[in-house]
Order: structure tokens, then sequence, then C-alpha cells
């Protein structure tokens, strides 16, 4: 990736982290099913060369809109875009949106921050999200992920040994406040969780967490345009600069349309089709 976290010389060892973009699940088609309403439509025939299924599902859906599997199926459509790739830049072209729906990704964002998260839960629609949950993990380490301002900043080495200082010390008041609770040998859970509970909020917004976010094609787009926007927030800028890259490539034909440019060092996907 292209921004690099600053640690300085001689700092401890924190917990430092990098955020993470897994993509651990996507639409699948089953074909079996698929051919049965093919059959049942008269068009057993028809292929797709889509190159991957959530291209294949979003072109399926798109066909029986207008009946466009093949000329003539529909009396008034005499001629039809044969590959998914044409098939699909048309349909964001026109914004023909909805159809884009159909398609959902599932990811994993690992060691971010819930500054990040906060954000994130923003774009409600179109998605699904599960947080960790720090009212039954306990924190016994604080990861942390260091934004470029204070790296760029004339008193960076002071500033950065400064903060590398405090998170640690509300580390150690983490781990000292378990011990003072006795928590660890506490056997009854429920009184286990409103320790854990209370423990929290003296942890910073910044600590890594880990958040598991479903999201649709349509909605995603979105996303991406406004959050590697130059003027969105640093994190959340480079969270969606490693999933516009990831799906970039996973799925060429709903995506293709994206420009990379960088800005400030991190990326900026811009597209001529907004909101589609």
């Amino acid at each position: 990736m292209l921004y690099i976290n600053y640690w300085p010389k001689g700092g401890k060892k924190l917990h430092k982290v990098e955020p993470k973009v897994f993509l651990i699940g996507e639409t699948r088609i089953q074909e079996d099913e698929l051919g049965l309403y093919l059959d049942h439509i008269g068009v057993s025939e028809w292929t797709s060369d889509a190159p991957s299924d959530i291209e294949k599902i979003v072109e399926v859906m798109g066909r029986l809109c207008y009946k466009s599997f093949k000329p003539g199926l529909n009396p008034n459509v005499v001629k039809i875009r044969e590959h998914n790739d044409e098939y699909l830049a048309n349909v964001i072209n026109i914004k023909h949106g909805s159809v884009i729906e159909h398609g959902m990704l599932n990811f994993i964002l690992a060691d971010v921050s819930r500054v990040f998260t906060h954000e994130l839960v923003r774009h409600r629609v179109g998605v699904a999200i599960s947080q960790e949950s720090l009212r039954f993990v306990r924190l016994t380490n604080l990861g942390f992920w260091m934004p470029s301002v204070f790296k760029n900043h004339p008193r960076s080495e002071e500033i950065m040994r400064f903060v590398i200082e405090k998170v640690e010390f509300m580390e150690r008041w983490q781990v000292e406040l378990a011990e003072m609770l006795d928590i660890a040998n506490e056997k009854d859970f429920e009184v286990k969780k409103k320790l854990t509970s209370a423990m929290r909020r003296i942890a910073p917004i910044g600590l890594a967490t880990t958040i598991g976010w479903s999201v649709n094609v349509r909605t995603l787009r979105h996303v991406i345009e406004m959050r590697t926007h130059p003027g969105a927030e640093e994190e959340i800028r480079l969270v969606f600069g490693k999933i516009a890259e990831k799906v970039k490539m996973r799925y060429p034909n709903l995506f293709s349309d994206y420009e990379l440019k960088i800005v400030d060092d991190l990326p900026y996907y811009e597209t001529k089709n907004s909101k589609v």
C-alpha cells in the first residue's frame, strides 16, 4: 500500500496495526435453478461470459427486466448486447442501479479503529454490520494506527512519542484495572460482562477493532466514491482504497469505470458514472 505508518526510533513496542480488508463471501448463482428459469422462458441455450457470479447475476436480473436474453424474445427487442462487459457498462451508463443491488459482498475489516467504524455505520442502506463487542471481549492490549497528520507535523518526533506514551498508559490502565477487579477469577459471566463493559469506557476511540460489513454492489460503488474522496477522513480513505483495489480486480465489469488517482499519498477512485 502507498501509505506507510510511521513510528519514531526508540519508541516502545506498542501494538502497531495497519487496517486490513478481507473479502470473505459473495453472492453465488445456483446454476441448476437458473437453468430451469431459462428453460421456462425458452432460452435454455443462453450463456454469459461474465468473469464472476456477481457480474452474471446482475446481468441476469437486468435482462429479465426487458426479456433481452435474445433478439425476438421480447418483440420490441431486435438487437441485444451479447457480452457481459458491454451489457454492464450500459447498465452503469444509463444508471439502472437497482439491478446492481442483487450482488452482495461480505467483508471483514480488521485492525480498524472505532473512529473508522463510527464513520462506516453512517452508511446504512444496503448493508449489514456485525462488530466486535467490547461488552464481551476484554481488552488486554490496544492496537493503534497512527494518523499521518502526526507524522508530518514539524514536531513529529515529540508528538509521536507523546501519543505512544499515552496509549501505552491506557493499555496498562486496562490491565491494572482488570487485576483490581479480579475479573479473571470472576465465575459469574454476567458480572464479568458488566465489568468488561465498564472498562471499555476508559479505552481510546482509536483502538483497533474488527467489523463485519456486507454490502450490495450499488451501495459499495457509492461508498467508494464518498470515502476515497480527498475530503474524507484519512483512515477510511485508506480502507476503501484497499476495498476498491480488491473489487476492481475481482469484478472488472462492475468497477472498470473507476479511475485511480493519488491524492495526499492515498488512492482516490473517481468515476463519471456517479450515483448509479
